[in-house]
């Protein structure tokens, strides 16, 4: 991984990986109002890319879990058509520590991992979902308005690079490539 500090220029640190990635695996509720601090709605955002290379932009519940974030859309929607046609997309997310942009490429989860990533949504974030009868979707109840009708496929987000703006003290702006 190569670290750059985007902010040497105002004597700012450089943020380490192992910092985000700490503060990520602390958690952060999306629920509107859930946390001090928050802008009091939803904060992560997807961007996939349009067939003819624009950028398509929508909020997605996604989770950080085992390393690398993990976002949940219906094959029939915008997102999963750019999704299975192109992976290249790009998550963002606040907190109340910093903004993160990470870039990468969406790998279509299935078998043991679907498995695990369904047992987390479920026991970790409230929504009760579960693999369906398939073995390579999930479903649940309900879900997000975007994310199209059951059932639902699950991308994990494979980073190749990333950059944060921390919005506390010491400041500063960090990318790291993968």
């Amino acid at each position: 991984m190569k670290t750059y500090n985007l902010a040497e220029m105002h004597g700012a640190p450089t943020m380490s990986w192992e910092e985000v990635t700490t503060r990520l695996e602390a958690g952060f509720n999306q629920a509107p109002g859930s946390q001090d601090g928050e802008p009091g709605r939803y904060t992560t955002w997807v961007t996939t890319l349009n067939a003819d290379g624009g950028p398509h932009v929508n909020a997605v519940g996604a989770i950080w879990f085992d390393g690398s974030f993990y976002l949940v859309t219906g094959p029939g929607t915008r997102r999963g058509r750019n999704l299975a046609r192109d992976p290249r997309c790009a998550l963002s997310l606040s907190v109340r520590e910093f903004d993160l942009v990470v870039e990468g490429n969406a790998t279509r989860v299935l078998g043991e991992e679907l498995a695990r990533v369904a047992k987390r949504y479920h026991d970790h974030e409230g929504w009760p979902a579960e693999v369906d009868e398939s073995g390579e979707a999930l479903t649940a109840p309900f879900n997000a308005q975007t994310a199209g009708p059951a059932p639902w496929h699950v991308h994990r987000i494979d980073a190749t690079s990333a950059h944060a703006v921390q919005c506390v003290e010491p400041y500063g702006a960090t990318r790291w490539r993968f």
